[in-house]
């Protein structure tokens, strides 16, 4: 495996972790995704019970959020990983997309390092007052965003990531495999739209409880 298909496999393994942390994250929004665990688990030396590990709907409803959002994060430390591996001096390349692609990646990455839970923004000093843009895929205002906690707005959010991890891989690494949206896949179980994080739910018909019930007159 030459170098350019090792990064190519490692950027759609941090895409494809993101695909799932968000089938789960909807799953358990949707009260749908199981939260069975084994009774007992040993592994090595270490053994628990299922009451040491199960999961509240509360907890997982929140440890879905952090999932998710982890997941878009490792995304970022894939793209600057796999740029920094392939071009040299990536953040003074000529080409604007890769250099803006580079320095985006790095800078949500050295939040997400340095408070995963919790990012706050740590601009050196050369990239502060600074746009940074990949043309109609993502860009990033650093302008007093030093010091500042992390916020979705501040890149365009998840999906925004999502976006730059395919532009690396299909426009720099020149990934041959077929494009996400060109694929042939079945059509999903629960028909779902989602607008940031809200979501609704296609249904056939209303559940009984919002049904409008028949009275006999008396």
């Amino acid at each position: 495996m030459n170098n350019y298909s090792k990064q190519i496999e490692l950027l759609f393994t941090s895409e494809i972790q993101f695909r799932l942390a968000s089938a789960v994250r909807l799953a358990v929004t949707l009260e749908k995704q199981p939260l069975d665990l084994p009774v007992e688990w040993t592994y090595g030396k270490h053994m628990v019970k299922y009451n040491e590990v199960a999961l509240r709907k509360d907890q997982a409803t929140y440890a879905s959020t952090c999932l998710h959002r982890s997941a878009t994060f490792l995304m970022a430390v894939a793209i600057k990983d796999v740029i920094k591996s392939i071009i040299h001096n990536p953040k003074n390349h000529s080409d604007a997309n890769i250099r803006n692609a580079y320095q985006i990646a790095r800078l949500i990455r050295n939040a997400f390092a340095h408070g995963p839970f919790h990012p706050v923004w740590s601009i050196d000093s050369d990239c502060q007052d600074a746009i940074f843009e990949v043309k109609d895929i993502i860009t990033l205002n650093t302008k007093g965003l030093q010091g500042t906690p992390f916020d979705w707005r501040h890149y365009g959010g998840p999906l925004a990531l999502l976006k730059l991890c395919q532009f690396v891989r299909f426009e720099i690494l020149k990934d041959t495999n077929t494009k996400p949206g060109d694929r042939k896949i079945p059509k999903p179980k629960t028909v779902c739209y989602q607008q940031g994080d809200l979501i609704l739910e296609e249904i056939k018909k209303l559940p009984s409880r919002f049904r409008k019930k028949n009275h006999k007159e008396t």
